[in-house]
Parts: C-alpha cells; structure tokens; sequence
C-alpha cells in the first residue's frame, strides 16, 4: 500500500491516488493513529471525475467522512502537479461541498503555493454558549461543512482543550460542528485555534480559517476585500472575503514523506 503523507500548516493527511476501499473507516482509524499507526488528522482519496479535473474525498481520524478540507485541497493542487498527473495550473476539483477552483503558483516545476476559491461563506445563525459562568455568542458559518466560531479573549484560545469537544457535539448540529476559538489581534490580524469534528485539535484547518475570517467580517472585526492573516498553531493562511461572500485562501503545501505499508505488519 503506497502512502504520501502530506501537510498544510501541519494539518496533515495520507494521501491515496485511487477509488476509496470498502474498509476505508478502518483503514483511516488504524493509519491516523499517532502512537499505533503512522499518524495523521485523516486519509485523502484523489481520482477522476466526471465533472471536474480531479474528485478528493476526506475522511478524518475517526473514519467519518468530512465534506470539505482547505488544507488538504491545496495539498491536492500539489499532489496532483508534483506527481505529473496533470500540466495544468489552474484546476477544478470535485469535493463534498460542489466544485472548488485552485490557482498553482509553480516555480521551477514546484508548487509554491496554491490560491484556492472556497466558494461562498454563509452566516447561518449565532447561538449563546455559556460556560464557568460566561455568556459568548458563537457565530455559525457555513463553508462547506459547519462551524461554530467564537471571539475570546487571547488566554481564553486554550478553550480549545475543554469547550472545543463539548461543543462539537452542540445540539443544534446533529452531525457535530467544527468549533474555532479566535482572538482579535488587529482589523487584519485574527489568531485561531481549532477543534476539528472527527479529530480533535489540528494545527491548522482551511475552512476554519474561512469561516473565521466570514465571521470576522460578519460580527465588524474585519472588512471586506481586505486580506486577513489567519494565525494557526501550525502557520499563517490569508483570507479574503470578497462582498459576496466568496472567500479565497492563499497558504503553503508540502510533502512530508513517501512510504510502503504492509497491513497487518505492525499497523
């Protein structure tokens, strides 16, 4: 079983070019597991499609299937190019959440980094989260898949190890929610934490830093068509949310390793 493991941020996923297997709920288990397996926040499938240049589907550590993942389409982008399955700089790729466009910057036949429109970041509904006695107001975006993001103060972002996986499993998301702690550095500047569904606390998520940035924007912290610096464990994305609600995405992709794994050997 070949495995490219790769990274965004130190979001990092294994990667697969092929049809997803029938025990891929084990398979993602058993290889995500950091101390038993190889280590990794999820698997990402890569194939052909029938509507788009690529399709990717991701499933997270605990084996369910997530919708979409910003930092692994960008390692996509770069999969795809590096590995010479594709010439083409700029690409659609078929995800959970419809079809998203990738803009390569490539120099010397390397991928640099990747411009990714994530589509429209929509506001859906704020809900008050109380907890040890203090009131916030979590402002849901949707991106693609769910969030639940909340403005605290800088000390506050190590809510992430406690209220992150509570509110995961919110009751007003039936399939759970990813939850954002985020701290206002600046009108340009926004620091960011994550408890990703399925996973736990990643160093980075894309969609994350999205639907930080649209409800920045939403709740007057930040302004429209004025690029925002996500500050993630792991790194810095830019955000843009354009006054339609388009947000793009603009961060780094790197290959972390190469392998052959024999199951049922050790993992």
């Amino acid at each position: 079983m070949h495995i490219t493991k790769m990274e965004g941020l130190g979001n990092d996923y294994l990667y697969f070019f092929g049809e997803v297997p029938a025990n891929v709920t084990e398979l993602a288990v058993r290889l995500s597991d950091r101390h038993r397996g190889i280590g990794s926040d999820g698997l990402i499938y890569i194939s052909d499609s029938d509507c788009a240049d690529f399709r990717m589907r991701i499933f997270n550590a605990d084996g369910s299937e997530a919708k979409m993942c910003g930092n692994g389409i960008r390692c996509v982008g770069k999969y795809v190019y590096e590995k010479h399955l594709t010439q083409k700089e700029e690409l659609a790729i078929e995800t959970g959440s419809g079809i998203r466009t990738l803009k390569l910057s490539v120099h010397n036949g390397i991928v640099t980094s990747v411009l990714a429109d994530m589509g429209i970041g929509s506001v859906t509904k704020t809900v008050p989260v109380t907890w040890q006695g203090k009131t916030y107001t979590a402002v849901c975006v949707d991106v693609g898949n769910p969030h639940m993001v909340l403005f605290v103060e800088e000390e506050e972002l190590s809510l992430v190890h406690t209220l992150g996986p509570v509110l995961e499993h919110h009751e007003a998301f039936p399939d759970g929610v990813n939850v954002e702690f985020v701290f206002v550095k600046s009108p340009a500047s926004l620091r960011m934490r994550v408890w990703e569904r399925g996973s736990g606390i990643t160093m980075a998520c894309g969609t994350g830093a999205c639907a930080s940035a649209a409800a920045a924007v939403y709740a007057g912290h930040c302004s429209v068509g004025t690029p925002i610096a996500l500050e993630l464990d792991g790194g810095v994305l830019e955000i843009t949310v354009e006054p339609d609600g388009r947000i793009f995405m603009r961060g780094p992709a790197r290959f972390a390793f190469e392998g052959e794994v024999e199951m049922g050997k050790g993992i």
